[in-house]
């Protein structure tokens, strides 16, 4: 992998849930010396791509409010950060729920995509936790957070990603995992980040951040695209729960498999709250690179 001369300023202008910060010493360590294109299916709040800021790069995500968030950011960030003023100046919890409303009652299908890009990063700056969560009707529901100094406007970082993502050999893509790398050569990088596994054993209690969710079913049918690619020459790397049954779907990378700690509120309880265990599987074995 060619040297790239990193901005400071490229940073995930959203917050996530599971976001990859806090595990990105060991996927820098972890990652291929070298390798042609990146892509990311999973790619969420973005922190590692923007972390490695490799200029051959395609992400995805199945979220299409998010994906939007993305090709405003490029195309269109002046607008956006003058949209985002707007929603500072007027932040309280009654204006948080006034655009909450607007999945709920039309309002969403008259907007342009700077307005509903605005919102988007507006509700995930001031809402519980920062939080992505719709109900069975793709309605956004998670309440507001109380913050006193929200940061909604980081006009620096906003501008530094637009001109990052203007990169012609950047690639953005809404739709499923699999079509998202259907293009993976041999000598190419794959990261996915799913929602995770639960802990429990339990396959009918797999819960995911899409509005059908991501079941055991979906799992299964990564673990086989993980396969499809790893036959296909591409590098790999996954990074999930550390449960009995993503152990058992991946069974056959046991031996390049690492478990790794991070600090997750796994439940709204603070006894929730701590240290779990986490897996990066690669398809590779890093040490011989």
């Amino acid at each position: 992998m060619a040297q790239t001369v990193k901005n400071p300023l490229v940073k995930p202008f959203v917050k996530w849930v599971g976001g990859k910060k806090q595990l990105m010493d060991y996927i820098n360590l972890y990652k291929p010396k070298s390798f042609g294109r990146y892509y990311e299916p999973f790619v969420g709040g973005g922190s590692v791509f923007m972390t490695f800021q490799y200029p051959k790069t395609t992400i995805n995500d199945f979220n299409i409010e998010l994906i939007n968030v993305y090709e405003v950011v490029r195309e269109d960030v002046e607008l956006l950060i003058q949209e985002l003023k707007v929603h500072a100046d007027n932040n309280s919890k009654e204006y948080y729920y006034e655009l909450r409303e607007w999945d709920r009652t039309g309002i969403m299908e008259e907007k342009n995509a700077i307005e509903r890009a605005a919102r988007f990063i507006y509700l995930n700056k001031t809402c519980y936790n920062g939080l992505f969560r719709v109900n069975s009707q793709g309605q956004f529901n998670v309440p507001y957070g109380q913050y006193k100094n929200p940061n909604i406007v980081n006009e620096e970082i906003l501008r530094a990603d637009s001109k990052f993502l203007k990169k012609s050999t950047i690639n953005i893509i809404n739709g499923d995992f699999e079509i998202a790398v259907k293009n993976a050569k041999k000598g190419d990088f794959v990261y996915f980040d799913p929602p995770y596994a639960p802990l429990v054993e339990d396959t009918q209690s797999f819960v995911g951040y899409t509005l059908n969710g991501f079941g055991y079913e979906e799992q299964v049918r990564l673990r086989d695209l993980f396969v499809k690619l790893d036959k296909k020459g591409c590098y790999v790397m996954l990074s999930n729960s550390s449960s009995k049954i993503i152990h058992e779907l991946y069974s056959d990378y046991a031996k390049t498999t690492e478990i790794v700690g991070a600090n997750r509120m796994i439940n709204s309880k603070s006894s929730g709250r701590g240290k779990v265990d986490e897996v990066l599987i690669m398809n590779y074995n890093y040490r011989e690179q």
